[in-house]
């Protein structure tokens, strides 16, 4: 059996895929991936966001070849190590606004956001949480128990969650899309069926990634802070998939005028090797030991390669980069919309782009698209809770040109999804998201 794909499908389950089409990749250089046929793709997704500084990238070899070299134990759990406290000391110095704070470290956003609700509850004696329907906080159980996508319909939900709306113009809530009704849902809330005495934590994604890369009404987030602020709830800040950098600044919640009080992070810190942290204050991180572990959390291997990441975002400037490419982007998409009746919506901060497609023919027409993209070297996913929004994550190291060339191939993709070129039965095998 010498098809890779082929072989993937016999020997590993599918309990852990989210296939979009026949992907096998046996390397990559840079923001392009290469395919088991020798073909080039540029990789629009970066593993959904993870591989933020591409493939490859001479920074990421060298401090993990180090670290692999000179292995500092394989953990934080019973000794300190330096690439993990090196880490620690870089990340706090992300968000200095945040008085007293240490880092938990994990291997995924799932289990960091996991760690938080379990931590916040415990240490606050306060049982009940907010967040967003539509939100996607990770695939364990403790994640998805205070999550509210569409996706996770047979997840078991914390008794104590509260679900809200996420203001957008395509899903409104009681005819208002600019989020002044759902505060006043909120406050309602905090005054009778949830009691803001009881809730210890709202969870925010600045940017609503996989609900349909929706971006938050200007005030919005910063007036919604406020108001549960008035009740001692924490602001837990999900950045995992938006963050560092993705957006044009280096943390998304920037936009919105607010500092959490804990941020979660995942995906791109480790450049693509499994790694997430949460930033929060002591009275929470200390509040017990031995309570959120793992044998491999904080690993030197995979807080090298954190380092990595935050020094090269710093010294080569890739936020400014992603606001710079992610505007580019953002304009050559606005004329495909004018060209492409499909298409609902473009929306998006820096490298963090929704394209939203009508939802009367979404499923049928996103899956298409992204398939078709695929066979004309481009790689995307598609996101939403109508299974109808084209996700862009690139690299962070994206270029002009990258983009002028991925507007190329989606223009004409879009075309023969349009054209019918796409059968039903070719997309049949992939189920997507």
């Amino acid at each position: 059996m010498n098809d890779l794909y082929a072989r993937d499908s016999a020997a590993i389950g599918s309990l852990q895929k989210l296939r979009f089409f026949p992907s096998a990749l046996t390397g990559g250089s840079g923001a392009r991936v290469t395919d088991q046929s020798g073909r080039s793709l540029l990789d629009l997704a970066a593993a959904w966001g993870a591989a933020s500084l591409g493939y490859g990238h001479p920074a990421l070899i060298g401090a993990v070849t180090r670290a692999l070299a000179n292995p500092a134990g394989a953990s934080v759990l019973s000794s300190a190590n330096l690439p993990a406290v090196e880490l620690a000391e870089g990340l706090l110095a992300t968000v200095p606004e945040i008085e007293g704070a240490k880092v938990w470290f994990g291997h995924s956003g799932s289990d960091a956001n996991e760690a938080m609700f379990r931590a916040v509850t415990a240490a606050t004696g306060r049982s009940r949480i907010i967040a967003f329907a539509g939100a996607y906080h990770g695939g364990t159980a403790a994640s998805m128990a205070i999550s509210g996508h569409s996706v996770q319909t047979n997840a078991a939900r914390h008794a104590g969650l509260t679900l809200i709306p996420y203001p957008a113009a395509s899903r409104p809530f009681m005819g208002d899309s600019s989020g002044e009704r759902v505060l006043d849902l909120v406050e309602h809330l905090l005054k009778t069926t949830c009691p803001g005495d009881q809730v210890a934590a709202l969870f925010i994604e600045p940017i609503q990634s996989d609900g349909g890369m929706i971006v938050p009404p200007p005030g919005f987030l910063r007036q919604l802070v406020a108001l549960c602020r008035r009740y001692g709830i924490l602001i837990v800040s999900d950045e995992v998939k938006v963050g560092l950098a993705r957006t044009g600044r280096l943390h998304a919640f920037a936009f919105d005028g607010f500092v959490p009080d804990i941020v979660c992070f995942g995906k791109g810190l480790g450049g693509g090797l499994p790694l997430a942290a949460a930033v929060a204050p002591a009275r929470i991180l200390d509040f017990a030991s031995s309570f959120a572990m793992q044998t491999l959390h904080g690993n030197p291997i995979s807080a090298a390669a954190g380092i990595a990441v935050l020094d090269t975002i710093k010294r080569d400037g890739l936020a400014d980069n992603a606001a710079a490419v992610g505007s580019h982007f953002l304009d050559g998409l606005a004329r495909l919309q004018q060209r492409h009746a499909m298409i609902r919506e473009v929306r998006g901060r820096g490298l963090a782009i929704g394209i939203e497609l009508d939802p009367d023919r979404a499923r049928r027409y996103a899956a298409k698209t992204v398939y078709r993209a695929f066979e004309l070297g481009l790689v995307l996913y598609y996101v939403g809770l109508e299974s109808n929004v084209l996700e862009l994550t690139p690299p962070l190291i994206l270029t002009r040109a990258d983009v002028d060339e991925a507007l190329t191939i989606l223009d004409r993709s879009l075309a023969d999804v349009e054209a019918g070129m796409v059968s039903d039965e070719v997309i049949a095998p992939f189920a997507g998201w």
